[in-house]
């Protein structure tokens, strides 16, 4: 075993439901605008390829915790999404071997620093500030998919904020199915087990405050509780 200069950083983990076993978390992937509603909500064109970003696997907060409300941002987003849990990897797999491909499945939030997404944006800059913030990625316990089932097709997706309704779309919705992002990732990656990818968000997001509860949930597949402090 080598022998490390500073401790080594602990494994971010997800917990699997019916299971003692976690999952370890390896890198998450995120798909931009992959709903037509949402991307005109922010102004974009409702069909256009699939674009990916990042987040460091130690923003995964686990379900029921407790967040700061970040630093830097009067503008803190809410996206509910369905997370897609790899546990085999690959790379250039094709749209018919992508289910092989899949743990399991999760409730997941994007939590959006939107005013310097917006900045970020105006100036033609990357991303990160506004996404790969330190727990910007809440993740409720992911499901095993059943290796006889096909990945999900549809299902209710929804987001309450303090018990209000502020996100309610279809996952039937999405612009790219879940077996055409694994294909189109693993062409710009190598998927690998413990990668974690967000399908993306249908419209209604906006912004969450200070003692906020925010609840996510997605029809057969579970759900995400975080608050905001």
């Amino acid at each position: 075993m080598p022998q490390f200069v500073i401790a080594p950083p602990p494994q971010a983990v997800v917990p699997v439901t019916g299971r003692d076993a976690v999952f370890p978390v390896r890198r998450i992937y995120c798909v931009g605008r992959n709903y037509a509603a949402h991307a005109r909500e922010l102004g974009n064109d409702a069909r256009e390829p699939p674009f990916f970003f990042q987040k460091p696997a130690d923003a995964v907060v686990a379900s029921g915790s407790t967040i700061a409300y970040p630093p830097a941002t009067q503008d803190l987003h809410h996206e509910v999404e369905l997370v897609l849990a790899i546990g085999v990897g690959g790379v250039d797999i094709a749209p018919g071997a992508a289910r092989a491909h899949v743990f399991g499945v999760a409730v997941g939030i994007d939590l959006t620093r939107r005013d310097l997404q917006n900045a970020a944006k105006a100036a033609r800059r990357p991303w990160e500030c506004a996404k790969a913030f330190d727990a910007s990625a809440p993740v409720g316990a992911i499901v095993e998919w059943p290796a006889t089932a096909r990945l999900p097709t549809s299902g209710r997706i929804t987001l309450d904020v303090n018990g209000v309704r502020r996100q309610d779309g279809n996952i039937a919705d999405m612009t790219w199915g879940c077996a055409e992002i694994i294909t189109e990732l693993s062409m710009l990656f190598r998927l690998e087990p413990g990668d974690l990818i967000f399908t993306g968000t249908p419209a209604g997001v906006g912004p969450i405050s200070r003692g906020d509860t925010v609840v996510g949930e997605i029809e057969g597949v579970g759900s995400v509780t975080l608050r905001v402090n």
